[in-house]
């Protein structure tokens, strides 16, 4: 008998899947807080920039979201797959 066989008998192994897509989805959270804080900091500090810094912190917020949503495809890959 393997650890595989033995882990998916038990009905919480697959929680750990559950709390990595979690994890995933407050440090995008986190991060696009920190875009949004950067962002209105700088614009607040030179107004005239505002297309450069929303353009940029556009994209930032974007590459957050992907991989945010690549974390929690892979935790919840993690709870079914076996």
């Amino acid at each position: 008998m393997d650890v595989i066989t033995i882990l998916s008998a038990i009905p919480w192994a697959n929680a750990g899947g559950a709390i990595g897509a979690g994890l995933a989805a407050i440090g995008a959270g986190i991060g696009i807080g920190q875009v949004g804080k950067g962002a209105v900091e700088a614009i607040a500090r030179q107004p005239e920039a505002v297309k450069e810094i929303q353009s940029n912190m556009i994209l930032m917020a974007a590459l957050v979201e992907g991989v945010a949503l690549f974390g929690v495809i892979v935790g919840i890959m993690a709870m079914f797959v076996k």
